[in-house]
């Protein structure tokens, strides 16, 4: 906006408002601009704080990460059986006789 822009419209709502009504609609317009950018404001604020954050968490992760030792197995070595899962067995599905239920009592 030119300063001409500015004075056709100070023009206007002075003959539009009056003289009087004008100066409280100054200062509602100056009350109402102030608090629009005092709340973006805050909200850019949070959002930065919400940005930084993030990446701090990031960075942690990245450290945990790389400063973490590796268990890497030596060229060369035999896995060992100890610390390897048992294997299944076919027989593994078919129940086992319980040997104190009725049907295998020898007290009858």
């Amino acid at each position: 906006m030119s300063f001409p822009d500015t004075v056709v419209l100070f023009i206007l709502a002075l003959l539009l408002f009056g003289p009087k009504k004008l100066p409280q609609i100054a200062r509602q317009v100056g009350k109402a601009l102030a608090e629009f950018k005092r709340a973006s404001n805050e909200f850019k604020a949070q959002i930065e704080s919400e940005i930084s954050q993030l990446e701090i968490e990031e960075k942690r992760k990245e450290l945990a990460e790389s400063t973490s030792p590796k268990i890497e197995p030596m060229s060369g070595s035999i896995p060992s059986e100890r610390f390897s899962l048992p294997e299944t067995r076919a027989d593994a599905d078919t129940p086992s006789p319980d040997v104190n239920s009725p049907a295998h009592s020898s007290h009858a």
